[in-house]
């Protein structure tokens, strides 16, 4: 199996001195080593996947499969890391039953059978014996998480007839809605999102969900996705008003909502934002933890993505333990807006940034079990 030559190379040459990339094979830099790290390859099918299990501190490790066009093989294990680790903290703050793992799929330049990849990365899941469970992510659907199921019961987001399951990104997008309600109630004293202008950066299943729950809030939406199709269907459906994507960030907005891939907020973008608070979807959204400083010292208010964006797995660990029921789930995505409550009551009391006081939250509930 030679799905690490690039990192092994790289490592051995002493080439990773690049803050986005991974200094070693085990973790990342001053965090404790991930419990395992699984490289998975099957040449018929030509899966390339890397499962990283963070912490079953808390209890086996759960978070989504994502299937992504990587640049090489060192990105996409320091996605695999920084998504695992991020999954035990949305987990912990989310008072789940889970610690956090996640995996990735490289995704090959040519697909010839796409159901026979996914039931290939399912029997690596389930060689885990249920040390990790996975569901969807960005590049996943339902259909590859039924096609996983033939192979591994290790696996949620699925319509289940007769009971709760299936897509999780409506959650996810509620989750986000209500944690932008309750900041701009907290930070702007606004009692409702009526007027309140909000940047979408991307337009996906979830960021698609989360305008739908802001237009009907009364919020007016300035959107921008790669795919000009998407923005120019909210600019008809919601009277949005989009712009390019190298534009979005620096929109004149009371609230910026990633909702697109990770590490948009970083030293390059910082200092052009000019929303009073960061809310949004995308996990990882600061290249670096210092990024969490440098908003707090502009004055701009970011709500940690991995306590915001909980509603998904919140979903599918629900469905996963046989508990999901639609109105109660959504209650209890509903309740992430009593953290960001909480949060920055937090901040307030201990003279810190909310990315730091949610850090030191989520390892704390670690630490305890």
């Amino acid at each position: 199996m030679n799905a690490m030559t690039d990192l092994a190379r790289a490592l051995a040459q002493g080439q990773t001195t690049d803050s986005a990339l991974p200094s070693s094979l085990f973790g990342l830099p001053d965090q404790k080593p991930h419990e395992r790290v699984l490289l998975a390859a099957d040449a018929e099918t030509g899966l390339k996947a890397i499962i990283a299990v963070h912490s079953t501190a808390r209890g086996p490790a759960f978070g989504g499969c994502r299937f992504w066009q990587y640049d090489n093989e060192l990105a996409a294990l320091n996605d695999a890391l920084r998504l695992s680790q991020g999954m035990s903290l949305k987990n912990a703050l989310a008072d789940l039953p889970f610690g956090g793992g996640k995996a990735v799929i490289i995704k090959p330049a040519q697909i010839t059978d796409r159901e026979a990849l996914f039931k290939a990365f399912g029997r690596a899941v389930q060689s885990l014996d249920g040390a990790y469970i996975t569901a969807e992510d960005v590049g996943t659907t339902t259909a590859d998480m039924l096609g996983m199921q033939q192979v591994t019961q290790y696996v949620s987001g699925i319509p289940r007839a007769g009971s709760f399951g299936g897509d999780p990104s409506p959650f996810t997008a509620w989750g986000v809605f209500v944690s932008i309600q309750a900041g701009v109630r907290q930070v702007m004293g606004r009692d409702s999102l009526e007027g309140a202008r909000v940047a979408l950066q991307g337009l996906g299943a979830v960021g698609w969900h989360l305008a739908e729950f802001l237009h009907k809030a009364g919020a007016k939406l300035v959107v921008a996705d790669v795919d000009a199709g998407k923005a120019a269907r909210a600019v008809g459906q919601f009277g949005a008003t989009a712009v390019g994507v190298h534009e979005i960030l620096a929109a004149d907005v009371d609230v910026l909502a990633p909702c697109a891939l990770g590490a948009s907020i970083n030293a390059n973008t910082i200092a052009g934002l000019r929303a009073r608070i960061v809310c949004g979807a995308a996990n990882n959204q600061l290249a670096t933890a210092a990024d969490g400083d440098a908003l707090n010292a502009r004055g701009i208010v970011y709500l940690p993505d991995y306590l915001v964006n909980a509603g998904g797995i919140i979903a599918v660990a629900r469905e996963f333990r046989g508990e999901g029921e639609q109105t109660a789930v959504m209650a209890e995505v509903s309740r992430i807006a009593d953290r960001v409550v909480e949060l920055l009551d937090r901040v307030k009391a201990g003279s810190t940034t909310p990315a730091r006081a949610a850090d030191d939250w989520a390892f704390s509930k670690l630490v305890k079990a």
